[in-house]
């Protein structure tokens, strides 16, 4: 499953999601031509990525914050910013702009920290905005467990978008990463499996305020665990392309 939009727009447009994409694009374009010199970039990585040998050995503290707007290649920033693009700008509506900044560098030092812990000596350099994105989806979890999302399904050959509650696909996401990190080796390279389940419940720590400000389950009942305001509606046409068979 691999979720493509929510069907919950936000009431105002926002900004500050809009600009951590431009961010993270225009970051990544501009170290790009490194990718043509692995020895470059890998000196470029461990003076900027998150390499937790370093901040244990030598205090590189900064790098928790500047490795959430570095990414390993296209298909990793793409598929980071389709995810914040669908989660980030209902939270952005509830938060206000500068609480929802605050907010996401929050939850991915929170999960800069997770992957410190999990693997506090390793060499290996670790970048993406997945952890900081992790926490948007845990904070999206608590305020909007039943928005609905349309995911793309992948079965055998069978292709299907269907629409879903946000708690199934996020609560489906998060287990895949507790699974995937117990026979993980998180000294080794690939993906930082405790830096997303630590971004994600770093993220839901800091949307209980906000929570219960609401109302708590209160909030739940009154917007049915929706976004509290009318969600979209998505209609399929056929066609006009005529389908072109093959001769025998």
């Amino acid at each position: 499953m691999f979720p493509i939009r929510d069907h919950n727009p936000s009431r105002h447009t926002p900004f500050v999601t809009y600009a951590l994409i431009a961010i993270n694009v225009v970051v990544f374009l501009s170290y790009w031509p490194l990718f043509a010199d692995p020895r470059e970039l890998n000196l470029f990585f461990y003076e900027w990525a998150l390499v937790p040998a370093l901040v244990s050995e030598q205090g590189t503290w900064s790098t928790m914050a500047t490795s959430m707007f570095l990414h390993g290649g296209w298909m990793h920033l793409a598929g980071n910013m389709l995810f914040l693009w669908i989660f980030g700008d209902n939270l952005e509506d509830e938060m206000g702009h500068l609480g929802y900044l605050a907010f996401y560098l929050a939850s991915g030092i929170g999960a800069a920290a997770a992957h410190m812990i999990s693997a506090p000596y390793s060499p290996v350099p670790t970048v993406g905005a997945s952890g900081a994105i992790a926490g948007v989806m845990g904070g999206y979890l608590l305020m909007f467990p039943k928005a609905r999302v349309d995911v793309l399904l992948f079965f055998v050959f069978i292709i299907r978008i269907i629409p879903v509650p946000a708690w199934i696909m996020l609560c489906l996401w998060f287990g895949l990463q507790l699974f995937s990190s117990i026979g993980a080796d998180p000294m080794a390279g690939g993906v930082a499996y405790w830096a997303h389940a630590g971004g994600f419940l770093v993220g839901m720590a800091l949307t209980v305020p906000l929570f219960l400000r609401r109302g708590g389950p209160r909030f739940w009942r009154s917007t049915d665990g929706h976004p509290p305001h009318p969600e979209a509606t998505y209609t399929y046409r056929r066609t006009d392309i005529p389908r072109v068979r093959r001769r025998r």
